[in-house]
């Protein structure tokens, strides 16, 4: 029997995130620049700090996120939950069940959904409710949000279709 967690594709998708922060966040090409202007964040102060630190961390959180969102785009993860997560101890029909479900709904268009879905209303409320308290534009919001909803979109494809 397929279990719904996919280990490998989990650093595959916390590495995806900080490939695209690294494209969307660019100031050459991304939307670096005017991210830098609506956050009010400087050429010195993108300077300071321990690099490794922040980028280690980011890959930490991006992990944690990507172990989240693998829970709302494979549906096996209900069944599994249902079961107390140990399968070897559930009666026959959780097997009959999987057997006949365990693949269904696992392929990247689907789990593309899920992640935008979960950009949309998940992280997009988060940040934009944290931004408005902060006093920040609509512009900021936009760049961030949307960020998180093309990551988390990527995310859950790579969750789901692998």
């Amino acid at each position: 029997m397929e279990l719904p967690i996919n280990f490998i594709a989990i650093p595959i998708a916390a590495v995806a995130a900080l490939f695209i922060g690294a494209l969307w966040y660019n100031p050459k090409f991304g939307f670096g620049m005017a991210w830098m202007r609506e956050s009010g964040m400087t050429e010195e102060r993108m300077k300071s700090g321990n690099i490794a630190i922040i980028f280690g961390l980011a890959l930490v959180f991006a992990a944690m996120l990507s172990f989240l969102l693998m829970q709302f785009t494979n549906h096996q993860w209900g069944a599994l939950s249902m079961v107390g997560a140990e399968p070897e101890l559930a009666k026959p029909s959780f097997e009959a069940f999987m057997a006949d479900y365990g693949n269904t709904f696992r392929t990247f268009k689907h789990g593309a959904l899920h992640g935008a879905m979960f950009g949309i209303l998940g992280a997009l409320p988060i940040i934009g409710t944290i931004a408005l308290f902060e006093r920040k534009s609509t512009k900021y919001i936009a760049i961030n949000a949307g960020y998180w909803i093309v990551t988390l979109t990527v995310m859950g494809s790579i969750l789901c279709g692998l």
